[in-house]
């Protein structure tokens, strides 16, 4: 069950502010009865009307895409940019979970649940990304070890242990490639921690959320996402996942 503000907000008839003024003037009905307790919830199945009229309840969505570079990681931008949203042929209001930058490319997922975004994108629910990116010079053990032990970024923020596994070198162009796999979401994280050890990301890929990829769609294709995978998500975000 749902709060009855929050239906409101989400069918687009008001904010949620103003639906709680609604309530209060005695213009909302839930099943034919006046509403007028804020704290009320309702269940599906429930006939929700605003000044006698019925509102359509959003269907939660919730989709997978391989996000190109060039495309921003968001609903509208005031530079006229191609924003994620607009890849995705859907009537629902939907948004991204989390955000990758305009030059990076891989999985992100889209809904219009905000209570799962919450729960995928909240630092204290551990979720793990796996980044494939290609840095400016070749790696030593050090720098590696820095990276897996975790290291401090420029505003002070420690990073969690992660995982590398080095791909590629390449001493002629100088450059390696390696496989980055991380806990949290600090803004541009993993761009910033190969900085705090000298290098510089030149290509980054996000592969995986957790255990969701990309690899079968092509940039700016996507998907729904499975129910199985939306629960499975949402367990691992509350640590209920026993694999």
């Amino acid at each position: 069950m749902e709060r009855l503000q929050k239906i409101l907000s989400q069918s687009g008839v008001c904010s949620r502010r103003t639906a709680e003024k609604y309530m209060l003037d005695g213009r909302v009905s839930v099943n034919g009865e006046v509403i007028t307790e804020l704290g009320f919830k309702v269940k599906r199945g429930d006939i929700v009307c605003v000044d006698g009229k019925q509102i359509q309840r959003e269907n939660k969505v919730y989709y997978v895409m391989y996000k190109p570079r060039g495309v921003l990681s968001s609903v509208s931008d005031d530079r006229g940019r191609k924003c994620i949203v607009e890849l995705i042929d859907t009537k629902e209001r939907i948004f991204p979970v989390g955000r990758l930058d305009y030059d990076t490319s891989g999985v992100i997922f889209l809904t219009n649940d905000g209570e799962f975004s919450n729960l995928i994108t909240h630092p204290k629910n551990v979720i793990s990304k796996k980044y494939e990116l290609t840095a400016e010079g070749i790696l030593t053990k050090e720098q590696i070890r820095a990276l897996e032990a975790g290291v401090v970024l420029d505003d002070g923020f420690r990073t969690s242990p992660s995982k590398v596994w080095i791909t590629k070198k390449n001493p002629k162009n100088n450059w390696t490639q390696l496989e980055l796999t991380i806990h949290e979401g600090h803004n541009r994280q993993v761009k910033r921690m190969l900085e705090a050890v000298g290098s510089k990301v030149t290509r980054l890929h996000r592969a995986y959320i957790s255990f969701v990829g990309c690899k079968d769609l092509r940039p700016g294709e996507y998907r729904l996402m499975k129910p199985y995978e939306v629960e499975r998500l949402r367990n691992e975000a509350l640590g209920l996942n026993k694999d």
